[in-house]
């Protein structure tokens, strides 16, 4: 077995072992230490939260006194604490008014995106389509996060790339790319990474 399937396969018992139902907690672990994206009482939006994995560290980290809100179009396969609010919608659909009285008067702390589309095996589609879903996590962003607040989206790396780190650099004082090391080495996805939202309000879709 090569050292690559050997450092995955990993990743996957470890999460097996710690009671994650997918190896991507360890992508947002990584994340977290390198920024220190969360803290005790923030309010976060969960975007793409099936299967729950993300949600679960995200949950622990903000304790009983800060708010989840998991969305996604797949329900949970986990049980959460009481400071989760799971939505089954589809984001692309979402209606930003369910969400935003969530945080209160002051907007959430971070939206976090981890969606995916499904693969069709065609790289060109697969990349638009990630793109499509990075738009719409980053318009959420732009109108559920306080000022200051923070995000993370994935997406596939293809020719609209930095279109999209570009937004993220027009919207947040820092951007960073982070690929972690639990993604596995055929795949082509990536976390643009936006610090201190500049301002608060919609944005104008990039698509």
């Amino acid at each position: 077995m090569c050292a690559e399937r050997r450092r995955q396969d990993h990743f996957a018992r470890r999460a097996k072992q710690e009671n994650y139902p997918a190896r991507s907690i360890y992508k947002l672990e990584e994340i977290d230490k390198r920024i220190h994206l969360f803290r005790r009482g923030d309010k976060v939006v969960d975007l793409g939260a099936s299967p729950g994995s993300w949600t679960l560290y995200i949950s622990d980290k903000v304790g009983s006194t800060g708010l989840v809100v998991a969305i996604d179009r797949n329900p949970l396969t986990v049980g959460v604490p009481g400071h989760v609010t799971y939505l089954q919608a589809n984001a692309l659909e979402l209606d930003v008014g369910a969400v935003r009285p969530m945080s209160g008067d002051q907007g959430f702390d971070a939206v976090v995106s981890d969606m995916a589309p499904r693969t069709s095996g065609n790289k060109f589609v697969d990349q638009s389509r990630s793109f499509e879903l990075f738009v719409r996590a980053l318009e959420l962003g732009a109108e559920l996060l306080r000022p200051g607040g923070h995000f993370v989206g994935k997406i596939f790396q293809g020719e609209d790339f930095e279109k999209a780190r570009d937004r993220v650099r027009q919207l947040f004082a820092t951007c960073k790319i982070i690929r972690p090391r639990s993604v596995r080495s055929e795949s082509y996805e990536i976390y643009v990474v936006g610090l201190g939202r500049k301002q608060s309000g919609p944005i104008p879709r990039i698509m």
